[in-house]
């Protein structure tokens, strides 16, 4: 009954392609339990925990890029391929342009802007490749053919509350980013304690910025789809973040001992 009052699309499952897009977004939410379960004994291995153990290197900038990228070019592609059918209505122009806006980043410009990245082993790089690929066509399948919006949904305060949020999100992720970016001089390779911005609070701003991206992202649509991925990359980071906090507390005698993991003044 929740799941019905929070999604009402889930009232009307009346087509084959309906039900596939609904037990994809189950499964999002599946894997991603199963990889929390997973991360609370073993390390995500990339980046500075990155080991060959789990298959040959790839050049740090050359894995962000292919990984991410099919999460860019498949909802252009069903763009593309829907030209000509029934007109893609302007709230879900937005939404999935909020989509394409993040990964145009993350594929076309974060990796080039890496200062000294390990080389990611291919077992992690493989399993993000498929799942940018899985959300992407998720994503923007669900929105380019099945969602359905009343034409003042760009006013509704869900859509308004949802779009504020994926901005600020977008805002948090790409300063912290910066600020990571911006600890290494070009040569360097070492690791430095992160501040300013949200980093004054915890330990992982730029999960923090990306969890309320994709939450602000999920009410702005009040889908399922959207809120699977919500919570598989609250899940993922979580974790990511909590290996994080322990490894630096670890290395630097002098980290913060008030900064919390993720959650400012709270966790």
């Amino acid at each position: 009954m929740f799941s019905q009052l929070m999604f009402p699309f889930l009232l009307d499952v009346n087509n084959e392609g309906e039900l596939h897009i609904e037990t994809m977004s189950w499964l999002i939410i599946l894997m991603g339990g199963c990889a929390f379960l997973a991360l609370q004994f073993v390390d995500m291995p990339y980046g500075r925990y990155a080991s060959s153990k789990f298959g040959f290197l790839i050049n740090v900038k050359a894995a962000w890029f292919i990984q991410e990228i099919p999460s860019l070019a498949i909802p252009l592609y069903l763009l593309f391929i829907n030209a000509g059918n029934k007109p893609v209505q302007l709230p879900n122009q937005l939404l999935l342009g909020m989509f394409i806006c993040h990964y145009t980043h993350r594929s076309l410009l974060f990796p080039f802007l890496i200062r000294g990245g390990k080389p990611s082993p291919f077992i992690p790089f493989a399993m993000a490749f498929t799942f940018c690929a899985y959300n992407g066509y998720l994503q923007a399948r669900y929105l380019i053919k099945y969602a359905v919006y009343s034409s003042n949904w760009i006013t509704d305060p869900r859509f308004l509350t949802g779009s504020a949020l994926w901005f600020l999100g977008l805002l948090v992720n790409l300063h912290s980013d910066q600020i990571l970016r911006n600890l290494r001089k070009p040569g360097e390779t070492g690791y430095k304690i992160p501040r300013g911005g949200m980093f004054q609070y915890v330990s992982s701003a730029n999960f923090l910025g990306e969890i309320v991206e994709w939450m602000g992202f999920a009410v702005a649509c009040w889908s399922l789809p959207s809120a699977a991925f919500a919570i598989f990359t609250f899940l993922i980071l979580a974790s990511r973040a909590a290996q994080h906090h322990r490894w630096y507390l670890e290395k630097f005698e002098d980290y913060p001992k008030t900064r919390m993991v993720l959650i400012p003044f709270l966790y």
